[in-house]
């Protein structure tokens, strides 16, 4: 009997050292980010077209935030901002920049051959980004999809600011073709089984429109988000015994539209036949225009679920945090229907409301979180963050000391339940589209518009109450403009870059 008892007693001890052993593992995190998703594009978000299961089942399984925004209404600053910590009046980039003084940039076929036309303006190589602070505790960092902040042959490409592993897109305008003649591995081109179709590319004069054969070109073999998520579980795999992070930077459902067959006929028979679109709004034309961006969207979707089955397949994914979110908000051309589909919703819809303007459709995103026995399933949030509270999140969430020169808040605590510390006020600039401002204060958003033209004047805005930003009642709170207009002053340092400088501001 005594023998018996110190069997089970060991065999205890054994199990018990096995579990500490387990809880102690650095998680491993996933950030999915998507591209020009839009707050209203996903299920648990209210879109009622467009099927999104696995994100939806993230939800239900995790905490679903409905006040995060991304740092920046576009892609190249927001990606920056989460990967720094840093908002937009402290960033080095601010808009994306495509460093046009190398030359034609906008030649696609000559970016095809040439690096030195690829990519965009290199963010420079004391850049501090959560990929750095991750490798130096041990986390093998990887980096799929999209970049967009610096150029082939750059001090910013990815293997230099962070990233052990990048595959996918070096340059954003290379991105705006999904069947690419190549994508780049760490610092190597991966020639792709496609000819090269500039984008914009229209029509042939005497095609049909209304023939699915007239659009065959804009739909080749290797689909880049095909292949980017290939790689993506193959490093699962490879890194199953290390501690990871795995940065998915996909281009969907970024325009053009280009979706996989058997997804877009799903959609045909879901949404009725359609108008095509023609390509007069840019980008390449597609005979069924609706079908393929919801197509694009459900593809993406059925991504992030075979990553998860990935992670169970080998039992990782109980120790993995995951995150989905949006790099801004929907685009509003291209063929996109973004009315149909109420892309915003609840917010305004629109050229001048949504992606490229500081309005709540433009930078007001999805956020999903989901860590097993860590985060309540079902749970939500309205924690106000910004995509500049992630580097300090992730750092927490792997144990160590964020940089001291950023402006986010680790809302680790929201998403264990427990107490958290708020923003006092969020900020953004953009200086593009004519120059924009806008501060979140509470229930308060103040935005600056046009100040290229000279406007310094500020919306207010009562999100409690006016969330499509109608009722502007500044004139009602001078007290609230005047203390908005201080932050104002207050986060905006004159940027090292030209092209991101507001005169208005008083920049020199």
């Amino acid at each position: 009997m005594k023998k018996l008892c110190l069997v089970l007693l060991i065999s205890l001890s054994f199990f018990s050292c096995n579990e500490t052993e387990e809880q102690e593992k650095p998680p491993n995190i996933i950030y999915f980010l998507a591209d020009d998703l839009g707050y209203g594009e996903v299920g648990v978000y209210g879109q009622e077209k467009i099927l999104t299961p696995n994100i939806d089942a993230l939800a239900k399984n995790g905490m679903m935030f409905t006040q995060h925004y991304s740092g920046a209404p576009v892609c190249a600053p927001a990606r920056y901002m989460f990967l720094t910590g840093k908002h937009s009046g402290h960033a080095f980039i601010r808009g994306n920049d495509e460093w046009d003084e190398r030359g034609d940039v906008w030649d696609y076929a000559a970016a095809s051959k040439d690096p030195g036309l690829e990519g965009q303006r290199p963010i420079p190589n004391n850049t501090i980004t959560i990929g750095h602070q991750l490798q130096k505790v041990g986390y093998k960092t990887s980096l799929f999809g999209k970049w967009g902040l610096g150029a082939p042959e750059s001090e910013g490409i990815p293997t230099l600011q962070g990233f052990d592993y990048f595959y996918g897109y070096n340059c954003q305008r290379q991105a705006h073709n999904l069947y690419p003649p190549h994508l780049w591995e760490n610092t190597e081109k991966d020639i792709l089984d496609n000819e090269l179709v500039a984008p914009r590319t229209k029509l042939d004069s005497l095609a049909d429109p209304y023939d699915e054969a007239s659009y065959a070109k804009y739909n080749q073999k290797d689909y880049a988000p095909e292949r980017i998520h290939e790689k993506a579980l193959n490093f699962i795999t490879e890194n199953k015994d290390n501690p990871f992070f795995l940065y998915y930077a996909s281009p969907l459902p970024h325009l053009p539209l280009q979706a996989p067959k058997e997804y877009v006929d799903k959609y045909r028979a879901l949404l009725g036949d359609e108008e095509p679109y023609i390509g007069d709004k840019g980008y390449f034309p597609n005979r069924y225009p609706r079908a393929t961006y919801a197509a694009m969207i459900s593809y993406l979707d059925n991504q992030l679920g075979e990553l998860i089955a990935k992670l169970k397949e080998l039992d990782l994914y109980q120790n993995t945090i995951i995150i989905v979110s949006s790099d801004n908000g929907p685009t509003y051309t291209g063929g996109v229907d973004f009315d149909y589909f109420e892309s915003s919703k609840p917010f305004a819809n629109g050229y001048g409301r949504t992606k490229g303007y500081v309005y709540e459709g433009g930078v007001r995103v999805p956020l999903i979180a989901s860590w097993p026995n860590k985060i309540k399933p079902g749970s939500k949030s309205e924690h106000i963050s910004a995509f500049y509270d992630l580097m300090p999140t992730i750092c927490d969430i792997a144990g160590i000391e964020s940089p001291k020169d950023i402006d986010g808040l680790s809302f680790k605590s929201t998403l264990l339940g427990e107490e958290q510390q708020a923003h006092d006020f969020l900020y953004w600039e953009f200086p593009s589209y004519k120059g924009q401002q806008a501060v979140r204060l509470g229930k308060w958003k103040g935005v600056r518009k046009n100040i290229f033209d000279g406007n310094l004047e500020i919306e207010l805005y009562d999100l409690d109450n006016d969330a499509l930003e109608q009722n502007n009642l500044a004139t009602l709170h001078p007290d609230i403009v005047t203390q908005i207009a201080g932050i104002m002053v207050q986060e905006h340092e004159p940027s090292e870059n030209e092209r991101f400088k507001f005169k208005q501001l008083g920049d020199e």
